[in-house]
């Protein structure tokens, strides 16, 4: 029975996968994130065996664009499944994946770095688990992503201010630990909705929000220790419909 303690790769390495599953360059992605669940109460991955992973539970096909005779995965979807454990680095040879989506779970230890391979991945929602430390850089290599769930998580330390140089379209990183100063070049960008209440921010909000009039629909800042201090550029959010 799992005892709640996480088990991350600094614990059982990728290269203790490997041992069990072979050459590194035939390891099965999805053996090796079975190997690395602890906890499946639910037995969502039960059907994770064979070389029909188009069936497993979670794991959407479609045709390659550019090759509709090829059939790929073209998402991950275990949202709600108590599942506990954390990301292997094998992740990142689901090349042709659009979405992951692993919402309500208690995958912990850190993003690890081989999701940077992901180039077609465009969501990415690890929101409501026990994922840790500092912010996960490795979201900003990920070229295609457009939409970022970090929420109610257990990170912490600063925001680095490149997340704000993204061509995301919403943002969303409450309800962790995060402590800094918005940066100035929050208002480069072309996000409709963030939300970063529930931190420990710090200082005023920078006059370039107003250069986010034609995006911004959607800003959540509430529980964050700012000081009252806003700049008069925020009346040209217009199309705000939440602050």
């Amino acid at each position: 029975m799992w005892n709640g303690s996480c088990v991350t790769e600094e614990l059982v390495t990728d290269k203790a996968l490997i041992l069990q599953l072979g050459d590194e360059d035939g390891v099965n992605t999805y053996d090796a994130w079975k190997l690395a669940i602890i906890s499946d109460p639910l037995n969502l991955t039960s059907n994770w065996v064979g070389p029909n992973v188009c069936d497993y539970t979670g794991v959407f096909c479609a045709s390659l664009p550019s090759d509709p005779s090829l059939t790929v995965v073209a998402g991950v979807d275990l949202n709600h499944g108590d599942l506990a454990g954390y990301l292997p680095s094998q992740i990142g040879l689901l090349y042709d994946v659009a979405l992951i989506h692993i919402n309500s779970n208690r995958f912990c230890g850190t993003l690890p770095r081989s999701l940077r391979r992901l180039t077609l991945l465009h969501e990415l929602d690890v929101s409501n688990n026990r994922f840790a430390g500092r912010f996960p850089d490795v979201v900003l290599r990920i070229p295609s992503l457009r939409f970022l769930d970090l929420r109610f998580n257990e990170f912490e330390g600063s925001v680095p201010p490149e997340l704000f140089d993204r061509d995301f379209d919403a943002i969303f990183i409450n309800h962790n630990r995060f402590a800094f100063k918005i940066p100035d070049n929050i208002g480069n960008s072309p996000v409709s909705v963030i939300v970063l209440a529930k931190n420990r921010f710090h200082g005023c909000l920078p006059a370039s929000l107003g250069n986010m009039s034609q995006t911004l629909n959607e800003i959540i800042l509430m529980d964050n220790g700012l000081d009252s201090c806003f700049p008069s550029e925020i009346q040209l959010l217009k199309s705000l419909t939440d602050a």
